[in-house]
């Protein structure tokens, strides 16, 4: 998918857009619910990428995120309530009268999603018991053999520069990582790798606890268990503006499962990038309580607090 769009971009003079650039939008794109990434079972295990039903969710009444994608580029609202529509990066946010909402989306074609549904998550746990339900099932997985173009995502590196965590093996790396190993066809399989000395023993794929999600949510999660342990957890900045009045922004440096992206992006506003960090949202202050109560429960994650205003 990222190919293609960079093959049909580039000629219209989109020479500076970056492979990187692309798949951090696909990335979104999913954890948005426009594209569905599942499953498939067809002589050997892959995932696809399906375009996702025309849907919305109620965020509170008035306000609906619209989510999906119409084949042949076919608008997902295509009359006068378009233009109710706000665009933010890749989100779409609608405000429209609470009362006939739900039987004019749904009179387009749009499914209504529950909100329990849309922030489902994982159980909670403490980071200790996640790692060792992962370190069993390695115990038992299946002999790692030759595995060229291995990429392990180094738990001693800094947890405020994600892709630099990223490395080849090396001989001194004795025990589990999450790693990415390259396919024949499609995109790098997650995955938890065993080393004795830089040498793979054993590997178990993600995802593991649930075959729905995509592959790199549970290792996310598995690597902020690492990092929680080690006394290093993943941590987030909270600025907050000049005026008392002004919404909160959180910047994240590392990216966050599809289940706590969609919590944060539930009721905030996706920023993209910012100076200095991976992503950012702006919340609305009510809303700020909740969600770091949530991240640190569900992820482990520490806060820092920035009341510089920038």
């Amino acid at each position: 998918m990222v190919d293609a769009v960079l093959g049909a971009v580039r000629p219209l003079g989109g020479d500076e857009l970056q492979r990187d650039d692309v798949a951090e939008i696909l990335e979104q794109l999913v954890a948005s619910g426009d594209l569905l990434e599942l499953r498939h079972e067809g002589g050997r295990s892959t995932r696809l990428l399906y375009l996702a039903p025309p849907s919305f969710i109620e965020r509170f009444p008035g306000t609906y995120m619209v989510m999906g994608v119409r084949p042949f580029g076919a608008h997902l609202i295509g009359d006068e309530l378009a233009r109710a529509i706000e665009y933010e990066g890749h989100t779409r946010v609608l405000k429209t009268d609470p009362v006939e909402a739900d039987s004019e989306l749904r009179a387009r074609g749009l499914q209504r999603v529950a909100k329990d549904r849309w922030v489902a998550r994982p159980s909670s746990e403490t980071p200790a018991d996640l790692i060792g339900r992962h370190q069993a099932r390695l115990d038992v997985a299946t002999t790692a053999g030759e595995l060229d173009g291995l990429q392990l995502l180094d738990p001693a590196s800094k947890v405020r520069y994600y892709r630099g965590r990223w490395r080849t093996p090396a001989q001194t790396d004795t025990g589990d990582y999450v790693a990415r190993r390259p396919q024949a066809y499609g995109a790098d399989l997650w995955c938890l790798v065993r080393l004795e000395a830089g040498a793979p023993t054993r590997l178990m794929e993600f995802p593991v606890a649930d075959p729905v999600v995509p592959g790199r949510d549970e290792a996310w999660r598995y690597q902020a268990a690492v990092d929680a342990l080690r006394g290093t957890a993943q941590q987030f900045r909270i600025r907050r503006g000049n005026q008392p009045s002004d919404d909160p922004t959180l910047d994240f440096f590392s990216p966050l499962p599809g289940f706590a992206e969609r919590y944060v992006q539930f009721t905030g506003l996706a920023l993209g990038k910012t100076p200095g960090a991976l992503f950012s949202f702006r919340l609305p202050a009510a809303a700020l309580a909740d969600t770091t109560n949530f991240l640190t429960d569900m992820l482990w994650m520490t806060d820092q607090e920035d009341s510089s205003g920038d």
